[in-house]
């Protein structure tokens, strides 16, 4: 901080405590509700969220686990995955899309992505059955044992999924979305978690439809695959110590499911204040000019709904800008520093940095405003000005 220079303003990324505010009384009586049944386990909480989910992702089937990160790893377990098999997804996301796909032992297959939206490029996806470019070397040596594809929606925006649904049906792929950061996104009108085999949602407590800890949720509109994933969260037993699978301890959480139930009503309306609040900063930016000089505010795709679980800018001298906010009491991240193909744990694979120029360009020069729902005016108007004043 420099000499004589005081924080104004404090503007957290993001404020829970805020949110928690307005639903406390109906999350007391939720909580309540569960610990006076003491059925903590697989209660009918449990139950009703898959319901309600099922319905709100316009889907057949909702099965609730223990994370966002076990969802991707009891679909994949699902459709059978086994060592050697591989998987194609992107470099440019959480851990977990990754990591889910070689703790089973198969190779991921990364594709880079769109610099506009972030999300994978399907016609990098199409390259690799072409075998062009970095993606010559890639291909296992039979192309039947390349088995799915993991697009994310990344941001809380969905990647196109209608050439990549068509890319998957002509080559025998399964198509399971990672909607982590996505639960309302929409694509063409379709709700994003339907439109792909599986869908696999996230409640972590930063998510836009966060827990009070760890929480996800498998969809899909197949009655074999969600009858799979329910006996796979429970060890693969049915009935009860009977296991013709070898499955994983993955239960969400009667408690987690309460709570998550109350916030659910509450989603839209977030949502839309999260997509008002992006409107606000990108009228702002533009006002003030520093569209395209200075910042490249999110993309939205024509059609869409995005629901902006992050708000991502590109931004000249990075770096400084994110010490500047640092100085000012402004919250910011870099979602993702490092992308997954050049990550220290997969160096086997034999990526190496330069094969993935718009996913390493995104972890260089992007950066995560405030955008929940609950930021006022004023907050808004301070990081704009602090920006301004960067950029001065």
């Amino acid at each position: 901080m420099r000499k004589g220079e005081k924080i104004t303003m404090n503007v957290p990324l993001l404020d829970l405590k805020a949110q928690y505010t307005t639903i406390k009384d109906e999350v007391k009586q939720s909580v309540d509700t569960v610990l006076d049944s003491q059925h903590f386990i697989m209660g009918p909480q449990v139950k009703s969220l898959e319901e309600k989910i099922a319905k709100y992702t316009n889907c057949k089937h909702a099965i609730g686990v223990a994370s966002g990160s076990d969802a991707l790893l009891v679909a994949l377990m699902a459709i059978d995955i086994k060592p050697g098999d591989a998987i194609i997804t992107t470099p440019y996301t959480f851990f977990a899309t990754g990591g889910a796909i070689s703790r089973l032992g198969a190779i991921p297959i990364f594709v880079d992505i769109d610099p506009k939206t972030y999300n994978i490029d399907p016609n990098h996806i199409e390259a690799v059955f072409s075998k062009k470019g970095v993606y010559g070397s890639r291909v296992p040596s039979s192309g039947s044992r390349i088995k799915a594809v993991i697009p994310v929606h990344l941001y809380g925006q969905s990647a196109d999924m209608d050439p990549i649904i068509q890319i998957a049906q002509r080559h025998g792929l399964t198509v399971i979305e990672d909607c982590a950061q996505a639960i309302g996104t929409e694509y063409k009108g379709r709700r994003v978690g339907s439109i792909g085999h599986f869908g696999c949602f996230s409640f972590f407590p930063s998510k836009n439809l966060g827990g009070f800890g760890d929480g996800g949720m498998v969809t899909t509109n197949n009655d074999d695959y969600a009858e799979r994933v329910r006996v796979l969260r429970v060890h693969g037993s049915k009935p009860k110590y009977y296991h013709k699978l070898v499955g994983m301890n993955s239960r969400l959480d009667t408690l987690q499911a309460a709570i998550i139930e109350v916030k659910l009503r509450h989603l839209d309306k977030w949502s839309e204040a999260r997509k008002k609040n992006a409107n606000w900063y990108n009228s702002a930016f533009e006002k003030a000019g520093l569209v395209d000089r200075h910042l490249i505010t999110p993309y939205e795709v024509p059609g869409g709904r995005h629901i902006y679980n992050q708000y991502v800018v590109r931004a000249k001298n990075r770096d400084a800008l994110m010490a500047r906010f640092k100085e000012k009491g402004i919250g910011t991240e870099i979602y993702y520093p490092v992308p997954l193909h050049i990550q220290e744990c997969f160096t086997d694979l034999g990526y190496k940095a330069g094969d993935m120029p718009h996913s390493e360009a995104a972890a260089k020069e992007t950066m995560a405003l405030p955008i929940y729902p609950e930021l006022t005016t004023e907050q808004k108007q301070y990081v704009v000005d602090t920006i301004k004043e960067f950029y001065k």
